[in-house]
């Protein structure tokens, strides 16, 4: 593994399956970024965090918007300080150097010490967002005109990008890219995500609650399926409400915990109306 780092295999907080460690460690080994696609609520934005956490590394966060440029994540200069400055200031503003912000990429760039670097919802961007990014990826440098100068990476970043499959990415993108799709977890993985975060859980309550989870996932044409995050804020509530196992498979207790699209909630009663 570079730099002497790996091989990932999880974290205590969270259990990815051999297959995406799998891929981490492939796009480690490579140097290149690893996307990530998979349906909401997989755990695409914790991964960077448990890698971060598993390998010792800090972790910087870029969150993409839809406004969001490439050069925002390598710098900005700022000119409307510098002109503020201009005219209401004392300072040297001479200095070009001195208005201009290094971006999440920049930062990881310039960092003394090997980093993890999370591009999260890359999909959100305009489509040119992700070519914008390629030279970059490539050559792990930038250059600011405005002070012609170099960035150039001292340590490249282990870099995580997340997408939930909004808008096809360009291909080029693609090809500088190790990529994973995090399937739904089935039942023997979920039932050891959920022993991570609520250890003190009942079998009891678990079974009849993961009986009755993927039941409702096999509901057809579900706008937005309940999510591994919804299940284990459900679990939580179910536990501290002390909710009887029975009543869970009769009716559905809060179902604003685990639906949050009206049809599917509408989904949900035609389907208990035909029991």
């Amino acid at each position: 593994m570079t730099d002497g780092i790996g091989p990932y295999g999880g974290s205590d907080n969270y259990i990815a399956s051999e297959e995406l460690s799998t891929a981490v460690n492939a796009a480690m080994v490579l140097e290149r970024p690893l996307l990530v696609k998979g349906e909401p609520g997989t755990g695409k934005t914790l991964l960077a965090h448990s890698i971060a956490g598993s390998l010792g590394l800090p972790l910087f966060t870029w969150h993409v918007k839809s406004t969001t440029r490439a050069v925002d994540g390598l710098y900005e200069y700022d000119v409307v300080q510098r002109l503020n400055d201009s005219r209401f200031g004392d300072g040297d503003i001479s200095d070009i150097s001195a208005y201009i912000r290094l971006g999440v990429m920049g930062r990881a760039f310039a960092a003394e010490e090997r980093v993890v670097v999370l591009i999260d919802e890359v999909d959100k961007a305009d489509i040119e967002f992700p070519n914008d990014l390629l030279n970059e990826l490539d050559q792990m440098k930038f250059h600011i005109p405005e002070t012609n100068q170099t960035i150039a990476a001292k340590h490249r970043p282990v870099i995580i990008i997340t997408s939930n499959a909004e808008k096809e990415l360009p291909d080029a993108f693609l090809r500088r890219c190790v990529f994973h799709y995090i399937g739904f977890p089935n039942r023997e993985l979920m039932k050891s995500i959920v022993a991570v975060h609520l250890p003190d859980l009942s079998e009891t309550l678990l079974k009849a609650a993961l009986d009755r989870f993927y039941g409702l996932r096999a509901i057809p044409d579900l706008r937005k399926p309940p999510s591994t995050s919804e299940l284990l804020d459900w679990l939580l509530v179910l536990s501290r409400a002390g909710v009887p196992t029975d009543e869970i498979a009769r009716r559905l207790p809060y179902p604003g915990i685990l639906f949050k699209v009206e049809d599917d909630l509408e989904a949900l009663e035609r389907k208990d109306r035909r029991r």
